[in-house]
């Protein structure tokens, strides 16, 4: 381990699930594997930079693998909450990527440890998402077949953008990552952390002082953010499909932004520009963090990230001077 690890400049990574699965993949281990690899030479870039790293990730696509699992085997296998699911791909997902990481860090010669933290996050139980559940997961069903869940199960379930019906469950905000300290300490002994996995298994705090998972699922930038503040870390830097953030996407208005304000970025959401179902969440993340002392943040695709720590792609986004 190098000297003077501790002074390292932190830097905190998210990236969505679907970065394990590449597009038209089954997600096979041997895709997650394959992908992992590829993530672990991009990512290490702010290790050889110089950074302390945590890096955070989704889980949507695992997750709903495991939900489906849930219901072909529900006969024969005794069935799991939604929050224990969130602690199985968390440890699955930090096992594929921790191997790869591990493996490049021997081809660089460079030596440093790898840790996945099972990571509870603190939701408030009165949270208004419990009353609105609006978060579709889990596989697709025939209207009659959902139906039918909803009855049996309890289930909320709601049609998905004309692709089938849904089950949909809350998405409360996160409060507090539980183990941000053991995360942070790590970090700062020079370890590269994986954490935060899916947006953290969301637990609610009981009239005695226990901690019990909840039916729900907490947005990874979000957390993310949260984290980021929390440990002071220097850079954020999410992880997307697209190369920067752009106006009016998808339209022959389409404008890409290069360097935004925080004074900006608040102007660009309350006009509308990021809809809560694709960039909105991020740009909240990225203000929450900025607007909560964070310095220096970062969106921009996995492709893109040299480039991007270089100044020459992403969008970067600074906090109040």
């Amino acid at each position: 381990m190098a000297n003077n690890k501790e002074s390292r400049p932190l830097a905190i990574l998210a990236m969505g699930g679907h970065a394990f699965i590449a597009k038209g993949e089954v997600g096979s281990i041997q895709d997650h594997e394959r992908n992992a690899a590829k993530i672990a030479t991009q990512v290490l870039e702010l290790v050889s930079r110089g950074y302390n790293l945590v890096i955070t990730h989704g889980n949507g696509p695992q997750v709903g693998n495991r939900l489906l699992q849930n219901e072909l085997t529900r006969d024969d296998v005794p069935p799991m909450p939604l929050d224990v699911l969130v602690a199985d791909t968390e440890g699955q997902l930090g096992y594929v990527l921790q191997l790869a990481l591990l493996n490049e860090l021997r081809r660089r010669k460079q030596k440093r440890y790898v840790v996945t933290t099972i990571t509870q996050v603190v939701v408030d139980n009165s949270d208004p998402a419990f009353d609105d559940p609006n978060k579709p997961i889990g596989p697709f069903y025939s209207q009659e077949d959902a139906q039918e869940q909803a009855r049996k199960l309890g289930w909320k379930v709601v049609e998905d953008s004309g692709r089938g019906w849904r089950r949909v469950v809350p998405s409360p905000r996160p409060l507090k990552v539980i183990q941000r300290y053991t995360i942070r300490d790590s970090a700062a002994e020079g370890h590269i952390v994986i954490s935060c996995g899916g947006g953290g298994i969301p637990v609610k705090l009981l009239e005695n002082g226990d901690y019990e998972g909840v039916e729900a699922v907490v947005d990874k930038d979000l957390t993310s953010a949260l984290l980021a503040t929390d440990i002071d870390a220097e850079l954020f830097i999410i992880l997307t499909d697209v190369e920067k953030v752009y106006l009016n996407f998808g339209t022959p208005e389409q404008t890409g932004l290069d360097a935004v304000t925080v004074e900006l970025l608040e102007r660009y959401i309350k006009e509308g520009h990021f809809p809560p179902g694709s960039m909105g969440p991020k740009m909240e993340a990225v203000y929450h963090y900025l607007t909560n002392g964070g310095r220096r943040s970062i969106i921009t695709s996995p492709d893109h990230l040299f480039d991007a720590l270089e100044g020459r792609a992403g969008t970067h986004f600074v906090g109040r001077l």
